[in-house]
């Protein structure tokens, strides 16, 4: 009598395995992320089969050839029409690629891929767009809107994955969207959509079809809570490049980041903006985190911040009250809610500033988010601007890291950052001691301390 196969259960988020079904995972305690599928057989190949495969070997399809011989042309990437997605993949999209775009859900993943592909249809070229989550009206009602109509723009409201095979090989399109590879199904696999096994099959099975057809193909995955691409991190293995579409349901503005790219750099940045017609790249966006006021006002500081390898300048607004209660609060918004009262206190300890005394209101303007300590100076400036009720220079940057001993110590990429600056009509720069930076047309003043820089601005 065949001896019964137990069914096992494996969490989808970190391949923990366990014999019984558990409400949380014991290894990354994870809730209702463990699901039911059948182990494989042990013994069903034996050793001389394996051993004689090895042997005997197959054919190939092609013979190896010398690296030199293979043509350029297979790799040469594609334009897709948006400037900032082809700056984040590297120069655009190659032929049989997987792009991996992942995000939370409403932050624009589905109108972002909807437009590129409306890009790559206005061209001539013909595109598939599956859509296992909606209706093709809800798709063409969605393309109306955004402008996305188009003659070779395919839509197939399909979940099952051999069907989409099928509309591949009948229309032979040039690129082919996937939304969502954890609502494909893929049949002979055990498990539900979204699975473990069945997200692995289903973006197996389409790494493999964009590599032996050369169809660049384009999936959108989900995130769980802690901001990570759903399913198992196999997923990012298989792919060829990962891309998180990122931003906040309060504003407009949307972030595109590369945290995984076989064929260019992960540190580039692209900037998009929510519209009613849909995604709108955002070619210069300093131009969202400055205020748009004909004077500059007491308790502001402008500074240029680095996101990847890309400046943006971006507004620092201090404002200081008497405090209601017997503590003085200290209130921070888009900043480090951890460096902001660090610089406070550095600017009373050794400027004899009396922050103690205020309550503190710091943020940046736009809903920008900056982590980098090349802010600590404007904090400091517009607090001691907010404090004096003395506005700082017009069209004046400041850009360093304040210590606790008052000094300003230099940070990467001084140069690049003022030349941002200069192109925006910035004419003054205060920058750490040493920072050796020139910029044509632009006065740079440079400090040691943290008190120097506020004699400057006294002179």
């Amino acid at each position: 009598m065949a001896k019964k196969v137990r069914p096992i259960h494996t969490c989808s988020e970190c391949d923990y395995v366990s014999p019984k079904w558990l409400g949380r995972c014991p290894e990354c305690g994870s809730w209702g992320t463990l699901q039911e599928s059948l182990p494989a057989a042990k013994g069903s190949v034996s050793q001389a089969a394996v051993t004689g495969r090895m042997v005997a070997g197959l054919t190939p399809s092609s013979p190896a050839q010398p690296i030199t011989k293979v043509g350029a042309a297979k790799t040469a990437s594609l334009k897709s029409g948006i400037g900032e997605l082809d700056r984040v993949l590297g120069t655009g999209i190659v032929p049989g690629s997987v792009v991996l775009m992942a995000g939370e859900p409403g932050v624009g993943k589905s109108t972002l891929l909807l437009e590129v592909v409306s890009k790559w249809a206005a061209q001539g070229r013909k595109a598939l767009y599956v859509t296992a989550e909606e209706s093709a009206g809800q798709v063409r009602s969605r393309a109306e809107r955004t402008g996305a109509l188009h003659d070779t723009l395919f839509i197939a409201a399909e979940s099952n994955l051999d069907v989409v095979f099928g509309h591949v090989d009948q229309l032979k399109p040039s690129l082919i969207i996937v939304d969502s590879v954890q609502t494909m199904h893929a049949a002979g696999v055990e498990g539900v959509a979204g699975g473990v096994a069945q997200s692995r099959a289903v973006t197996a099975a389409l790494t493999t079809l964009a590599k032996s057809t050369g169809i660049p193909v384009l999936l959108v995955g989900h995130v769980t809570k802690d901001g990570n691409v759903a399913g198992p991190r196999v997923l990012e293995h298989l792919v060829d490049v990962v891309l998180n579409f990122e931003g906040d349901r309060q504003s407009s503005l949307r972030m595109l980041r590369g945290i995984k790219n076989r064929f260019g750099a992960t540190d580039e940045v692209g900037c998009f903006e929510q519209t009613a017609e849909g995604i709108r790249e955002v070619a210069d966006p300093s131009g969202l985190f400055l205020s748009h006021r004909g004077s500059t006002p007491d308790g502001s500081a402008v500074t240029v911040a680095m996101d990847g390898v890309r400046p943006i300048l971006a507004e620092v607004q201090a404002l200081t009250v008497d405090p209601v209660a017997k503590n003085p609060r200290r209130v921070v918004t888009g900043l480090d809610s951890n460096r902001v009262p660090m610089v406070l206190a550095v600017l009373q300890a050794r400027c004899g500033q009396k922050t103690n005394e205020k309550d503190a209101y710091v943020a940046t303007v736009g809903g920008v988010k900056i982590a980098e300590t090349a802010t600590d100076l404007a904090v400091a400036l517009a607090t001691w601007s907010s404090l004096h009720e003395r506005p700082l220079p017009p069209k004046t940057v400041v850009i360093g890291e304040v210590g606790l001993a008052g000094e300003l110590r230099r940070v990467p990429g001084v140069g690049r950052r003022l030349a941002e600056a200069a192109r925006l009509g910035y004419k003054q720069a205060i920058v750490p001691a040493g920072s050796d930076a020139q910029v044509a047309g632009m006065v740079i003043r440079e400090a040691a301390t943290l008190g120097q820089a506020i004699a400057l601005l006294d002179g």
